[in-house]
């Protein structure tokens, strides 16, 4: 940055209490920041101090609580005798001040509330550092030099709030580098995902009986985790700089009331899908959360679409969107647009460049890259104020070439933290924007707009994946860089379930390759998907609250898990009825050929026997259809089904006894020939399903079955380097003319059916009045091994 002569004194001024050049020079941007950094050294009476100090000063100047200037010399005072001497004691003294106002205080109450007087020891902060790494011994060895350094000093921090964090930080990495030692080629590479690292540890498969008992996740409130609006004042992350710098990240007390009076301090949070696909099961346990908790709170969520790509986004996608969170039982409070704040975004921006803390660069994406990954700054990082502005106003009008110039925070280029080297706030683009027109040729970045828009949309609980938990001190930066309010932010565990692939790259791929039926293939873990199959929303969310919102991120769901959710619901709503996949043909020879005998089948398996509504006609003729699979030619003890000389009894009619096989070419059987008991007194063990011809000659409903398998055969395909190779073949069976009663032929899309023995089916969208065409949900918890099920 370029200080101008008038900047001269003052700028002497800042350097002489101990700030950086850099720190100083944008002070000076900033008028007001100047004048109160300025008053605050006179009120210090110094014109010279050690950076420690001179830090603090500044912090002064910057987050002071303008309510309660009435006791900025005494707190001024403290600082220059160094009985506040860190900045988390000054954060909690800045805290107080902020509550009390221009009241009178106990001075008593002060210190013990800001730790005057209180001194920690470099032993005390060796020791607690030293147990605190032995607590997180697995993780650091593990992931070495990508450990979370931000997190190990929060952990010490708990035990001493008061200690220095520049020390607990000098300490934690000088003990990092003594177990670990030298850094490698390796600790300096962008860390690996998560997935090539190691496999997912997968959740152990439980029995049935296990399984069935509803987890203590499942009876409790999981939004108690969350704290109130107006519980936020408190530092929300420390980012720390380079040059040895610590920004604590808080909202004044100013700032907070703004945003409560706005608010009226309820709970305001967002569920910003990008629309730019379908969405996934992983996107319900974003919607159960987002707008969860600002059901459980009495508050509002909006629907926010991060429309920042205009050239993946689809209005098909936006449809979709909005009509699924419909589905899945949740009501936005508002649906808003990230284009909608276009404006603001940009002014904002502008701000930022006048602050001396965004810059127009050229570098190209590659020189970007490799920047990066030697930590240096780029050329133009330094160019001056007015420079900047005027190229910035360039791209907005369209005078630069697409991938000639973006706009890049002025971050920290040697941070630990790859997410704050001079992220990318502005590129051009020539693409018109579904939403905005052809009004913008510059579009802001995810990592621009998305913190800035939580704040303007006044935004409580920012609530997010793990992944994102590294772009917390960005996120944090650019709304103290701004002065703009900040949310709470809190990430979650992403949702990992086995046999499929939520990435919505892969998806897509999936999807524009054809190797799915489409977005809504049942056989996908999208919401169109599983709805489809005949999945419902009241099922998919008590899953999600099955498993909890948790920050664990190093397991993996057995979809088995999901499916029992589906099924107890299913067997509570979905009706009975009798449909056979592989028909076999029984001829009863004993029953006259034009008889038809009406008989009772049960709905539902406790139905009252006086409740006509809970029961169903069913014909029983003298020609049967029994699964094929429930005849063998030789009989066993463990063997429930028909076969020669062998009863059997057919659900809700008759036993029948098979009394004759008809062979056809190739020694097929073609039929059976059975005689049937009308008087029930043989008692067989074996219960099978059937279909009957409902009169002679005609033949029984004829339905599309299509029965599903797990897609991909292994357990985390994403962890595969060919991950389309593990897709399951046998993943989808069509059966194109399974037999139904009746009763079935009135079914319409949206009706559910348990078919005896074989599972929950639902009728699928290919229906049409002359076909119609089930899916398989889910399979019977007791599957009959020896049974017509598959």
């Amino acid at each position: 940055m370029v200080v101008e002569d008038g900047d001269a004194k003052p700028l002497d001024l800042f350097l002489a209490i101990g700030l950086d050049k850099r720190t100083a020079e944008n002070a000076l941007v900033n008028q007001k920041v100047t004048a109160n950094l300025t008053a605050v050294i006179d009120e210090a009476g110094v014109n010279e101090c050690s950076k420690t100090i001179g830090n603090l000063l500044y912090m002064v100047a910057t987050k002071y609580p303008a309510n309660a200037l009435v006791h900025r010399p005494d707190l001024i005072q403290y600082i220059v005798s160094s009985k506040i001497k860190n900045p988390a004691q000054l954060d909690a003294a800045l805290a107080f001040l902020g509550t009390v106002g221009p009241e009178t205080f106990k001075s008593n109450e002060f210190e013990e509330a800001c730790g005057v007087g209180v001194d920690v020891s470099i032993e005390e902060i060796q020791s607690t550092v030293t147990t605190v790494l032995e607590e997180n011994m697995v993780a650091i060895l593990e992931q070495r030099y990508h450990i979370n350094v931000g997190n190990l000093c929060g952990q010490v921090r708990k035990h001493h709030p008061w200690a220095d964090a520049k020390i607990v930080k000098e300490v934690i990495d000088e003990k990092l580098h003594g177990i670990l030692g030298e850094r490698t080629a390796d600790d300096d590479k962008k860390p690996l995902k998560k997935k090539k690292e190691k496999p997912a540890k997968v959740e152990k498969q439980k029995s049935d009986a296990i399984a069935s008992t509803p987890t203590l996740d499942e009876e409790v409130n999981p939004y108690l985790i969350f704290p109130e609006p107006a519980e936020n004042y408190k530092v929300h992350t420390e980012i720390f700089f380079s040059n040895g710098d610590i920004w604590r990240a808080h909202n004044t007390k100013e700032i907070l009331e703004r945003h409560l009076k706005v608010t009226g301090g309820k709970v305001f949070t967002r569920f910003p899908p990008e629309p730019n696909g379908y969405l996934h099961i992983g996107h319900a346990k974003a919607m159960f959360i987002d707008f969860g908790l600002a059901k459980d709170r009495g508050g509002s969520c909006y629907l926010r679409f991060d429309d920042t790509n205009p050239e993946a986004e689809k209005k098909e996608y936006i449809e979709h969107i909005q009509e699924i969170v419909q589905w899945m039982g949740w009501q936005p409070f508002k649906v808003t647009y990230t284009s909608n704040y276009f404006q603001e975004l940009y002014d904002l921006a502008v701000e930022l460049i006048h602050r001396g803390l965004a810059y127009v660069d050229h570098q190209s994406p590659e020189e970007v890259k490799e920047y990066r990954e030697k930590k240096m700054n780029s050329p133009w990082r330094d160019r001056p104020i007015a420079e900047s502005l005027k190229l910035f106003e360039d791209m907005r009008r369209g005078l630069i070439d697409e991938g000639k110039a973006t706009l890049r925070l002025k971050q920290d280029m040697q941070s630990d933290n790859k997410n704050m080297y001079d992220l990318i706030a502005y590129r051009i683009k020539f693409t018109p924007h579904p939403h905005a027109g052809d009004k913008w040729c510059i579009y802001p970045s995810y990592d621009f707009s998305h913190c800035i828009v939580d704040s303007l949309e006044n935004v409580t609980h920012s609530l997010c994946t793990l992944e994102f938990e590294i772009r917390r001190p960005s996120y944090y930066w650019l709304l103290l860089a701004l002065d703009l309010y900040q949310p709470y932010v809190w990430e979650y565990s992403r949702l990992n379930i086995s046999n499929t692939v939520m990435s919505k790259r892969k998806l897509n791929r999936l999807v524009t390759e054809k190797w799915v039926d489409g977005w809504d293939d049942p056989r996908l873990m999208t919401l169109a998907g599983l709805r489809r199959r005949g999945v419902s929303s009241t099922a998919i969310n008590s899953f999600i609250r099955g498993i909890g919102i948790t920050r664990s991120d190093n397991s993996m769901i057995r979809v088995d898990r999901l499916e029992y959710h589906i099924r107890e619901e299913l067997n509570k709503t979905a009706p009975r009825t009798l449909v056979v996949l592989d028909p076999l043909k029984v001829v009863i020879t004993n029953l006259d050929s034009g008889a038809v005998i009406d008989l009772d089948a049960k709905m539902w398996p406790d139905a009252p026997s006086d409740d006509s509504s809970s029961y169903y006609k069913v014909p029983f003729t003298n020609v049967v259809y029994i699964e094929r699979s429930d005849f063998r030619l030789k009989d066993s003890k463990d063997y429930y089904g028909l076969a020669p000389d062998k009863s059997v009894l057919l659900r809700y009619a008759f036993p029948i006894k098979c009394t004759e096989v008809v062979y056809g070419n190739n020694d097929t059987i073609v039929e059976i020939h059975a005689e049937y008991d009308p008087s029930k007194k043989i008692k067989p063990k074996g219960v099978l399903h059937w279909v009957a011809k409902p009169s002679p000659g005609v033949d029984p409903v004829k339905v599309e079955v299509r029965l599903f398998e797990k897609l991909f055969l292994s357990e985390n395909p994403s962890e595969l380097e060919d991950w389309l190779s593990d897709l399951n073949p046998d993943s989808k069976e069509v059966i194109p003319e399974a037999y139904a009663v009746p009763s079935l032929a009135n079914a319409v899309l949206g009706d559910k059916f348990q078919f005896e023995r074989l599972g929950y089916f639902a009728v699928d969208t290919d229906s049409t009045p002359g076909k119609l065409v089930f899916n398989r949900t889910v399979t019977l918890r007791d599957s009959y091994s020896k049974g017509g099920n598959k």
